[in-house]
């Protein structure tokens, strides 16, 4: 990496984004066929919302390097805010195959696949972004959301539990843990776990119909 490239991130990270740009077009100016300044380039556009540019910086860089995985994994998350989730998903694939081998990687995959309405594909992607971090509390809530959609409650039930106990305001956690005791007919424990979720989030719709729902079970078992 080059030193201007160097001295750019070292902007970006203290918030000197002007700064970071024009060393970086200085670093093209001084080597056109650096495909990390290309990329760097794109990571500042995309922060700027310049999602369209960004993407062609991207491009730019994996036509002078193929083996850029950050510039594929850069690629996927602008596409990704275009809605283009088939071409996303492709370049976060490229970006694994160029050993981007990262939770954050397989997590994005994962949601891909998700806004494609495709669960079963996304289940081993957001398996494996809890692999490679187990502290990251929205991959396993994802992770255990397609369990549990896929009919694996069982799986999917302690994957809830951790989540909530890792983090006690995810409102969505909660309800979901009180769907899945609610499948095995712990009606009290459902109860609980909505409650929960309404504690968080007063205008939980689902949860409150979930509430009721198992207020109303359990009158009619009574």
């Amino acid at each position: 990496m080059s030193q201007k490239n160097e001295q750019a991130i070292e902007a970006m990270n203290n918030g000197e984004l002007e700064k970071a740009v024009t060393l970086l077009y200085e670093a093209i100016e001084e080597n056109p066929k650096d495909p990390v300044a290309y990329t760097n380039i794109g990571n500042l556009l995309a922060q700027a919302g310049e999602i369209k540019q960004a993407v062609a910086y991207f491009e730019k860089a994996i036509d002078l390097d193929e083996t850029q995985g950050t510039a594929y994994y850069g690629a996927g998350n602008a596409f990704f805010e275009l809605e283009q989730y088939k071409d996303a998903a492709d370049m976060y694939q490229k970006a694994i195959q160029q050993g981007l081998d990262q939770s954050d990687v397989h997590f994005m995959m994962g949601q891909c696949f998700m806004m494609q309405d495709a669960l079963r594909l996304a289940l081993p992607f957001f398996q494996r972004a809890v692999e490679l971090n187990e502290e990251d509390s929205e991959a396993r809530f994802q992770y255990a959301l397609c369990l549990a959609q896929d009919g694996a409650i069982d799986v999917a039930l302690p994957q809830f539990e951790r989540v909530v106990e890792e983090d006690p305001d995810h409102a969505d956690a909660w309800f979901n843990l009180g769907v899945s005791y609610a499948y095995q007919e712990n009606l009290e424990k459902a109860i609980s776990c909505f409650d929960r979720a309404l504690a968080i989030q007063p205008d939980h719709l689902l949860a409150g119909n979930g509430k009721k729902q198992m207020e109303q079970a359990m009158n009619n078992n009574n």
